[in-house]
């Protein structure tokens, strides 16, 4: 018997990966019916409750809004956090493990609360200490300097990074004037002023480039930069800091001192002398998204990176990313696994060899690793929090290959594993898998407690 064409269409008119896709059970399926099994063994429910969570507020609140980050989280959740325990925690001493831009960090300094963080990207490092350590700049003597910029010398585009593609020829020459006339500051200047138009020159490489950023990097072929649009950024962002400035030490002098420390480490190795009441991050979420490539102009051009090999390195130690080197993954050594994640791996691996053809057929190990990376996290950290201490994670779940990943619900079992207890887990938003754009996926708060 001839076998029935199962597809409403020809088949030669589409990809094998529409043909997936249209014919994936995961079509108008949702999160939490997958999440049932999984919720049922853990004894949990997952609240809802709507959050402010994503970044996009940070670009009107005060020093936050000085470099943008879109995988960050905003401002106003943080001061939630903290205003929701400050009956429990006179004076937390709070700890960002990805600390990424710095909002929980900045977050805590204008609450006047210690604050400690490790992260990998030296860019994003730069980022959050400048943030956090600029305070006390005098406002008038930033925008002297500004005004004053030698612009006679030109630095030269990082060549590694094909800068002549990213821009057009008259923006890429403004921008090699401007970070000449910056690099050009004589070794007298306040070394938190160059930090700061470093900056301030970083913050606006996307937007005068024909690049966006929604959240991966790629070309828009609809932008148009004016050439001038440099010199009319950097100068409205100078402006917006000095502005931030007179407010921090105006309201805030009472906090120029609070300790805040961001160290350039693995936080899957940094072990820490200090003990934490808070701990409040959101680490990289189990997706596409390359967290390092994402940044890798703005990182060129301060030179953290000097060619891709610096580039690969740094995303080689994070937490795995479906971008990651294949070598890494084969030489990939678990020390931790549990029922769930191995069940995954299989799904996953079935699915792929019925599909017969996907873009990573390590995607399995991908998986395991993400988690075991997680589980290395939390051996660090969990010993380091005081008892009745709370570990607060903002995490996405995802869909990989058709198989359902609740990554918030293995996370607070992989914190159990390690002696914590499930306070709570809210849901924040929906979102949208990547893979299957019908399936409705969450973004989660997730809390532990010792």
């Amino acid at each position: 018997m001839q076998q029935e064409n199962i597809f409403p269409f020809e088949a030669k008119e589409y990809s094998a990966r529409q043909i997936n896709i249209i014919n994936s059970p995961k079509q108008l399926g949702h999160c939490d019916i997958d999440s049932e099994p999984y919720l049922t063994k853990l004894g949990i429910d997952i609240l809802n409750k709507k959050q402010p969570i994503q970044f996009t507020p940070n670009v009107n609140e005060t020093i936050h809004r000085w470099a943008p980050y879109v995988q960050g989280f905003s401002a106003s959740f943080v001061q939630s956090i903290f205003d929701q325990y400050i009956k429990d925690y006179k004076n937390p001493i709070v700890l960002d493990p990805f600390t990424g831009c710095g909002t929980v960090q900045v977050q805590a300094k204008l609450n006047g609360y210690h604050s400690f963080g490790t992260e990998l990207n030296p860019l994003l490092k730069f980022i959050a200490e400048t943030k956090l350590n600029s305070w006390t700049i005098h406002p008038k003597e930033l925008l002297k300097v500004f005004n004053n910029l030698d612009l006679s010398e030109r630095t030269r585009a990082p060549r590694f990074l094909k800068s002549e593609k990213h821009f057009s020829k008259e923006v890429l020459e403004n921008l090699e004037v401007l970070k000449g006339g910056i690099d050009s500051l004589s070794k007298t200047t306040n070394q938190g002023i160059v930090d700061l138009l470093n900056l301030t020159f970083s913050s606006i490489l996307i937007e005068v480039s024909k690049l966006k950023r929604s959240p991966c990097l790629g070309y828009s072929k609809s932008k148009k930069v004016d050439p001038h649009a440099p010199f009319v950024l950097m100068n409205q962002k100078v402006h917006q800091i000095i502005e931030d400035l007179k407010t921090i030490q105006s309201e805030y002098s009472d906090f120029f001192n609070t300790q805040s420390r961001v160290y350039l480490a693995n936080a899957m190795e940094y072990e820490h002398s200090n003990k934490f009441d808070l701990i409040i991050t959101s680490p990289p979420y189990m997706n596409g998204l390359d967290y390092v490539i994402n940044y890798k102009i703005e990182m060129g051009w301060l030179n953290f990176a000097e060619n891709q090999a610096e580039l690969k390195k740094v995303k080689d130690e994070m937490v795995v990313c479906d971008n990651v080197s294949k070598g890494l993954i084969k030489s990939f050594n678990p020390i931790y696994t549990n029922e769930w994640i191995s069940d995954i791996k299989r799904n996953i691996q079935k699915n792929i060899l019925r599909r017969g053809k996907y873009r990573r057929y390590d995607m399995p190990f991908i998986v395991h690793k993400y988690f075991d990376d997680m589980y290395r996290v939390f051996q660090m950290v969990v010993p380091k929090m005081k008892n009745g201490g709370r570990f607060v994670l903002v995490v996405g779940d995802s869909l990989i290959a058709d198989v359902y990943i609740p990554t918030d619900l293995l996370i607070a079992q992989l914190g159990k594993d390690l002696g914590l207890s499930i306070e709570k887990i809210e849901k924040a938003r929906n979102r949208r898998s990547g893979q299957i754009r019908s399936y409705v996926l969450r973004e989660t708060i997730i809390t532990l407690r010792k």
